[in-house]
């Protein structure tokens, strides 16, 4: 993971949790000042979790400055489907200082950490077992201090603030990583522009667009999408969680104010041949099985993060990356389809 960008996809049984543990925890050891993690849960029992917790140790053992903000798990979770499992206590044992943010039914939804003002790790995984080990996810590394100083803008805001609402608003700009040309962008501050953003990239898309997404509720990604299909253009299609989808319709048409979004959903998804991951319904004590990665090609360009293409979404303190390198969009539009061919079954 030397490379200045690189981005790692995840599988149920394909990768062991101790061996993301080890690639976190050789990526946290490089740490000489400062460790800034924003975590929306954090669970890692057993030796996995030990070699986590024990590089957070250290790194505040040799006088390195860590700091965690983490959604509170006491405040709720919003619309998410899973409640957040972390214990703020066991990372304040790790020396770390340590901070909950609330947000009023809005979630505190990064997986990011920043290592000495220079470097990233971030995407759709959270800090857990089972989002190692039993979901889609996508992890991406980058060494890049002028998108690190993005990213801890945003985190001073929620360390201050530890409150969602209000924060990330501000302008960013694309900087060259590598091969790659890459933009941060956040929400909530920036999240209804990042929704019409990634819309309009969706429409001007004439090779591709591969979708990989819990839920697509997201008004003016829906209808993109709709407009993809009524043109009759080749090369759209993608994968979302059909559990949340189905629960996602289920509330629709229970509300008289988004009921017309059901119909245009199960249309395009119909239409542009998604597929569906029968997740098992979430329960307390078993594994989250949701697919959970968040990633969207538009021909040569990748969108990843910690962002659903959903309204909350938009709402919540999220992250995503815009990178446009072409060598990446090919490998994440096929892993999309391999994931398509793999559960291949209805959408919701």
């Amino acid at each position: 993971m030397s490379a200045p960008l690189h981005v790692r996809t995840l599988e149920p049984g394909a990768q062991p949790g101790e061996q993301i543990a080890g690639d976190l925890v050789s990526w946290l050891e490089q740490a000489r000042r400062t460790l800034e993690l924003a975590l929306y849960d954090v669970r890692i029992p057993g030796p996995a979790g030990d070699r986590v917790a024990d590089a957070l140790r250290e790194a505040t053992g040799r006088g390195v400055r860590v700091r965690i903000v983490v959604h509170d798990p006491e405040a709720g979770h919003g619309r998410s489907s899973t409640k957040p499992s972390s214990r703020p206590e066991l990372l304040e044992a790790t020396g770390a200082d340590v901070r909950l943010v609330d947000g009023d039914g809005e979630l505190m939804h990064h997986k990011f950490a920043i290592r000495d003002e220079e470097a990233l790790w971030t995407g759709s995984a959270n800090w857990t077992l089972d989002s190692w080990t039993h979901q889609e996810n996508v992890i991406a590394t980058l060494a890049a201090p002028a998108l690190a100083r993005s990213y801890r803008r945003v985190f001073e805001e929620l360390w201050q603030r530890r409150h969602v609402d209000g924060t990330a608003d501000f302008e960013t700009q694309a900087v060259r990583v590598g091969d790659a040309l890459v933009r941060p962008w956040f929400c909530p501050g920036r999240g209804r522009e990042l929704a019409h953003h990634l819309a309009a990239r969706i429409e001007r898309a004439r090779r591709r667009v591969r979708i990989a997404s819990p839920v697509i509720t997201s008004a003016p990604v829906l209808a993109a999408l709709a407009d993809v299909l009524h043109d009759g253009r080749p090369g759209a299609t993608g994968i979302v969680d059909a559990t949340q989808t189905a629960q996602a319709l289920e509330q629709w048409r229970r509300n008289d104010l988004v009921r017309w979004k059901a119909p245009v959903l199960e249309r395009v998804l119909e239409g542009l041949a998604f597929a569906g991951k029968p997740s098992r319904p979430w329960q307390p004590g078993h594994p989250n099985e949701v697919m959970h990665a968040k990633v969207t090609v538009c021909d040569d360009v990748v969108f990843l993060g910690s962002y659903n293409l959903s309204r909350s979404g938009e709402q919540n303190a999220e992250n995503v990356l815009e990178i446009e390198d072409r060598a990446l969009a090919d490998r994440l539009a096929g892993w999309i389809d391999e994931l398509r061919e793999r559960y291949g079954s209805r959408p919701a």
